[in-house]
Protein backbone atom coordinates (compact mmCIF):
# COMPACT_ATOMS: atom_id res chain seq x y z
CA UNK A 1 0.00 0.00 0.00
CA UNK A 2 1.10 3.39 -0.84
CA UNK A 3 2.49 5.89 1.97
CA UNK A 4 2.22 9.76 2.19
CA UNK A 5 4.73 11.14 4.35
CA UNK A 6 3.84 14.96 5.23
CA UNK A 7 3.09 17.28 7.97
CA UNK A 8 1.72 20.99 8.14
CA UNK A 9 4.30 23.73 9.71
CA UNK A 10 2.45 27.28 10.93
CA UNK A 11 1.46 29.14 13.87
CA UNK A 12 -1.33 28.62 16.11
CA UNK A 13 -2.41 25.35 14.14
CA UNK A 14 -4.13 22.79 16.37
CA UNK A 15 -7.64 23.53 15.38
CA UNK A 16 -6.07 22.66 11.49
CA UNK A 17 -8.87 20.37 9.32
CA UNK A 18 -5.91 19.25 6.64
CA UNK A 19 -4.44 16.29 8.76
CA UNK A 20 -7.94 15.15 8.58
CA UNK A 21 -8.40 15.68 4.71
CA UNK A 22 -5.46 14.33 3.56
CA UNK A 23 -6.41 11.05 6.14
CA UNK A 24 -9.77 11.18 4.11
CA UNK A 25 -8.54 11.75 0.35
CA UNK A 26 -5.75 9.05 1.36
CA UNK A 27 -7.98 6.28 2.05
CA UNK A 28 -10.48 7.34 -0.20
CA UNK A 29 -7.10 6.22 -2.90
CA UNK A 30 -5.99 3.20 -0.79
CA UNK A 31 -3.06 4.73 0.43
CA UNK A 32 -1.74 5.28 4.33
CA UNK A 33 -0.94 8.36 5.60
CA UNK A 34 1.81 9.49 8.01
CA UNK A 35 1.59 13.04 9.62
CA UNK A 36 3.98 15.37 11.32
CA UNK A 37 1.73 18.69 13.26
CA UNK A 38 4.50 21.53 13.57
CA UNK A 39 2.79 24.39 15.31
CA UNK A 40 5.63 27.01 15.90
CA UNK A 41 3.48 29.38 18.32
CA UNK A 42 5.85 28.73 21.32
CA UNK A 43 8.84 29.17 19.19
CA UNK A 44 9.35 32.66 18.07
CA UNK A 45 12.14 32.31 16.07
CA UNK A 46 11.45 29.20 14.37
CA UNK A 47 13.65 28.21 11.53
CA UNK A 48 11.79 27.20 8.38
CA UNK A 49 14.10 26.24 6.04
CA UNK A 50 16.02 24.37 8.18
CA UNK A 51 12.80 22.06 9.33
CA UNK A 52 12.09 22.07 5.59
CA UNK A 53 15.76 21.04 4.91
CA UNK A 54 15.46 17.92 7.15
CA UNK A 55 12.10 16.80 6.38
CA UNK A 56 13.40 16.59 2.75
CA UNK A 57 16.35 14.60 4.18
CA UNK A 58 14.16 12.38 6.36
CA UNK A 59 12.74 10.86 2.80
CA UNK A 60 8.62 12.88 3.54
CA UNK A 61 7.31 13.29 0.32
CA UNK A 62 6.42 17.23 0.59
CA UNK A 63 4.95 19.33 3.48
CA UNK A 64 2.33 21.91 3.42
CA UNK A 65 2.79 25.41 5.09
CA UNK A 66 0.65 28.05 6.38
CA UNK A 67 0.82 31.10 8.09
CA UNK A 68 3.02 33.07 8.85
CA UNK A 69 5.59 31.30 6.23
CA UNK A 70 4.11 31.15 2.97
CA UNK A 71 6.78 33.97 1.53
CA UNK A 72 10.03 32.66 3.22
CA UNK A 73 8.75 28.94 2.15
CA UNK A 74 8.44 30.21 -1.54
CA UNK A 75 11.94 31.99 -0.74
CA UNK A 76 13.30 28.22 0.14
CA UNK A 77 11.95 26.59 -3.21
CA UNK A 78 13.25 29.29 -5.51
CA UNK A 79 13.07 28.46 -8.78
CA UNK A 80 11.86 25.32 -8.51
CA UNK A 81 8.14 26.88 -7.59
CA UNK A 82 5.79 26.03 -10.26
CA UNK A 83 5.33 27.91 -13.40
CA UNK A 84 1.87 28.90 -13.09
CA UNK A 85 1.89 30.32 -9.63
CA UNK A 86 5.72 31.61 -9.49
CA UNK A 87 4.88 35.26 -9.65
CA UNK A 88 3.27 34.77 -6.51
CA UNK A 89 5.70 35.43 -3.87
CA UNK A 90 4.18 32.58 -1.37
CA UNK A 91 4.11 28.60 -1.04
CA UNK A 92 1.76 26.88 1.31
CA UNK A 93 2.87 23.39 -0.42
CA UNK A 94 6.81 21.65 -0.97
CA UNK A 95 6.98 18.76 -2.89
CA UNK A 96 10.07 17.33 -2.13
CA UNK A 97 10.42 15.35 -4.97
CA UNK A 98 12.71 15.06 -7.08
CA UNK A 99 12.28 17.19 -8.56
CA UNK A 100 11.52 19.65 -5.91
CA UNK A 101 8.25 21.93 -6.55
CA UNK A 102 6.85 24.53 -4.91
CA UNK A 103 2.79 24.66 -5.17
CA UNK A 104 0.15 27.25 -4.17
CA UNK A 105 -3.33 25.50 -4.06
CA UNK A 106 -4.55 28.45 -2.23
CA UNK A 107 -4.68 30.46 -5.32
CA UNK A 108 -5.53 27.57 -7.58
CA UNK A 109 -8.49 26.22 -4.76
CA UNK A 110 -10.00 29.65 -4.37
CA UNK A 111 -10.55 29.87 -7.97
CA UNK A 112 -12.01 26.50 -8.02
CA UNK A 113 -14.11 27.74 -5.32
CA UNK A 114 -15.05 30.97 -6.59
CA UNK A 115 -16.42 29.53 -9.75
CA UNK A 116 -18.10 26.63 -7.74
CA UNK A 117 -20.27 28.78 -6.16
CA UNK A 118 -24.06 28.47 -7.71
CA UNK A 119 -24.31 32.10 -9.46
CA UNK A 120 -20.64 33.74 -9.24
CA UNK A 121 -20.33 37.43 -9.80
CA UNK A 122 -18.21 39.30 -11.48
CA UNK A 123 -15.53 40.17 -8.84
CA UNK A 124 -15.87 44.02 -9.65
CA UNK A 125 -14.21 46.36 -7.64
CA UNK A 126 -12.72 44.35 -4.20
CA UNK A 127 -11.13 45.54 -1.11
CA UNK A 128 -8.95 43.06 0.36
CA UNK A 129 -7.56 43.27 4.04
CA UNK A 130 -4.33 41.90 4.15
CA UNK A 131 -1.30 41.33 2.03
CA UNK A 132 0.69 38.19 3.72
CA UNK A 133 0.89 34.79 2.39
CA UNK A 134 -2.55 34.35 1.83
CA UNK A 135 -3.01 37.58 0.05
CA UNK A 136 -0.63 36.70 -1.90
CA UNK A 137 -2.63 33.98 -3.40
CA UNK A 138 -6.39 35.60 -3.28
CA UNK A 139 -4.97 38.93 -4.68
CA UNK A 140 -3.70 36.95 -8.05
CA UNK A 141 -6.54 35.00 -8.70
CA UNK A 142 -9.08 37.67 -7.98
CA UNK A 143 -6.79 39.83 -10.83
CA UNK A 144 -7.23 37.04 -13.03
CA UNK A 145 -10.89 36.37 -13.02
CA UNK A 146 -11.31 39.93 -14.46
CA UNK A 147 -11.85 42.13 -11.49
CA UNK A 148 -12.20 45.87 -12.37
CA UNK A 149 -9.06 46.26 -9.58
CA UNK A 150 -8.63 45.45 -5.97
CA UNK A 151 -7.54 47.81 -3.22
CA UNK A 152 -5.49 46.50 -0.23
CA UNK A 153 -4.90 47.66 3.20
CA UNK A 154 -2.73 46.11 6.03
CA UNK A 155 -1.55 46.98 9.52
CA UNK A 156 2.02 47.24 7.55
CA UNK A 157 1.54 49.36 4.38
CA UNK A 158 4.63 48.77 2.96
CA UNK A 159 3.69 45.22 2.47
CA UNK A 160 0.50 46.85 0.85
CA UNK A 161 2.31 48.65 -0.99
CA UNK A 162 4.57 45.62 -2.27
CA UNK A 163 1.47 43.49 -3.29
CA UNK A 164 0.30 46.20 -5.37
CA UNK A 165 3.05 46.72 -7.43
CA UNK A 166 3.44 42.73 -7.99
CA UNK A 167 -0.12 43.05 -9.34
CA UNK A 168 0.35 46.09 -11.46
CA UNK A 169 -2.02 49.18 -12.30
CA UNK A 170 -5.24 47.50 -11.39
CA UNK A 171 -3.75 47.05 -7.47
CA UNK A 172 -4.00 50.29 -5.10
CA UNK A 173 -2.38 49.70 -1.35
CA UNK A 174 -5.09 52.15 0.54
CA UNK A 175 -5.61 53.68 4.29
CA UNK A 176 -7.25 56.47 5.99
CA UNK A 177 -9.62 58.38 3.88
CA UNK A 178 -9.24 56.31 0.58
CA UNK A 179 -10.03 53.55 2.57
CA UNK A 180 -13.48 54.30 3.52
CA UNK A 181 -14.18 55.71 -0.04
CA UNK A 182 -13.31 52.75 -1.92
CA UNK A 183 -15.25 50.42 0.65
CA UNK A 184 -18.25 52.77 -0.40
CA UNK A 185 -17.71 51.64 -3.92
CA UNK A 186 -16.80 47.96 -3.23
CA UNK A 187 -18.22 44.86 -5.12
CA UNK A 188 -16.57 42.24 -3.05
CA UNK A 189 -14.90 42.34 0.24
CA UNK A 190 -12.05 39.83 1.05
CA UNK A 191 -10.24 38.97 4.30
CA UNK A 192 -6.80 37.76 3.94
CA UNK A 193 -6.14 38.45 8.12
CA UNK A 194 -6.18 35.96 10.82
CA UNK A 195 -9.09 38.07 12.41
CA UNK A 196 -12.01 36.17 13.25
CA UNK A 197 -9.90 32.71 14.17
CA UNK A 198 -10.23 31.81 17.84
CA UNK A 199 -6.79 33.34 18.90
CA UNK A 200 -7.50 36.43 16.98
CA UNK A 201 -11.01 37.57 17.15
CA UNK A 202 -12.73 40.47 15.83
CA UNK A 203 -12.90 41.56 12.31
CA UNK A 204 -11.08 43.09 10.07
CA UNK A 205 -13.70 45.21 8.95
CA UNK A 206 -15.83 47.52 10.45
CA UNK A 207 -19.66 47.50 10.29
CA UNK A 208 -19.67 50.61 7.70
CA UNK A 209 -17.83 48.27 5.40
CA UNK A 210 -21.08 47.34 4.62
CA UNK A 211 -22.63 50.52 3.57
CA UNK A 212 -21.26 50.10 -0.03
CA UNK A 213 -24.89 50.32 -2.38
CA UNK A 214 -22.66 48.08 -5.37
CA UNK A 215 -22.05 45.17 -2.69
CA UNK A 216 -22.38 41.33 -3.89
CA UNK A 217 -19.92 38.73 -2.35
CA UNK A 218 -17.65 38.79 0.22
CA UNK A 219 -15.18 36.24 0.97
CA UNK A 220 -13.13 35.08 4.73
CA UNK A 221 -9.92 33.01 4.15
CA UNK A 222 -10.69 31.97 8.11
CA UNK A 223 -12.11 28.37 8.35
CA UNK A 224 -12.23 27.62 11.62
CA UNK A 225 -14.80 29.04 12.77
CA UNK A 226 -16.50 28.94 9.21
CA UNK A 227 -19.30 31.94 10.23
CA UNK A 228 -16.49 34.23 11.36
CA UNK A 229 -17.99 37.74 12.65
CA UNK A 230 -17.18 39.37 9.34
CA UNK A 231 -19.12 36.31 7.48
CA UNK A 232 -21.56 36.99 9.45
CA UNK A 233 -22.60 40.25 9.31
CA UNK A 234 -22.18 39.88 5.20
CA UNK A 235 -24.83 37.03 5.37
CA UNK A 236 -26.87 38.64 7.60
CA UNK A 237 -26.82 41.49 5.07
CA UNK A 238 -27.97 39.24 2.13
CA UNK A 239 -24.53 39.16 0.49
CA UNK A 240 -23.22 36.21 -1.69
CA UNK A 241 -20.53 34.62 0.67
CA UNK A 242 -17.84 32.36 0.34
CA UNK A 243 -16.24 30.96 3.17
CA UNK A 244 -12.70 29.38 4.21
CA UNK A 245 -13.94 26.15 3.87
CA UNK A 246 -15.20 25.90 0.55
CA UNK A 247 -11.69 27.40 -0.50
CA UNK A 248 -10.24 24.68 2.22
CA UNK A 249 -12.00 21.50 0.28
CA UNK A 250 -10.58 22.75 -2.81
CA UNK A 251 -6.60 23.73 -1.73
CA UNK A 252 -6.89 19.82 0.31
CA UNK A 253 -7.46 18.17 -2.62
CA UNK A 254 -5.24 19.98 -4.87
CA UNK A 255 -2.57 19.85 -2.10
CA UNK A 256 -3.58 16.23 -2.28
CA UNK A 257 -2.86 15.81 -5.84
CA UNK A 258 0.53 17.89 -5.71
CA UNK A 259 2.29 15.40 -2.55
CA UNK A 260 0.64 12.32 -4.59
CA UNK A 261 0.75 12.70 -8.82
CA UNK A 262 -2.75 11.27 -8.46
CA UNK A 263 -5.72 13.89 -9.08
CA UNK A 264 -9.14 13.67 -7.15
CA UNK A 265 -12.57 12.92 -8.26
CA UNK A 266 -13.88 16.56 -7.45
CA UNK A 267 -17.38 15.44 -7.24
CA UNK A 268 -16.53 12.20 -5.88
CA UNK A 269 -14.21 13.59 -2.89
CA UNK A 270 -15.84 17.00 -2.03
CA UNK A 271 -18.93 15.00 -0.26
CA UNK A 272 -16.51 13.11 1.81
CA UNK A 273 -14.56 16.63 3.24
CA UNK A 274 -18.01 17.95 4.24
CA UNK A 275 -17.76 15.75 7.74
CA UNK A 276 -15.05 17.93 8.32
CA UNK A 277 -17.25 21.46 8.67
CA UNK A 278 -16.22 23.02 11.82
CA UNK A 279 -19.15 23.80 14.56
CA UNK A 280 -20.63 26.87 13.75
CA UNK A 281 -20.13 30.25 15.36
CA UNK A 282 -21.39 33.14 15.19
CA UNK A 283 -24.69 32.23 13.43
Amino acid sequence: MQRLKTGLVGRHISRTRFPAALKILCEHHGMTLEFELIDTAATPDFDLEAQLTQARAAGWGGIAVTHPFKARAAAWAGMAMAPEVAHLGAANTIVFGPPLRGENTDFTGFKAAYRGLASPPVPGRVVMMGAGGVARALAPAIMDMAAEGIWIHDSDMAAARALSARLGPRAHAVEGPALTDELEQATGLVNATPLGMAEHPGSAFAEGAFAGRDLEWAFDAVYTPIWTPFLSAARDRGLITLTGFDLFRHMAIRSFAALTAITPDAAAVLPLLDRLKPEVAHA
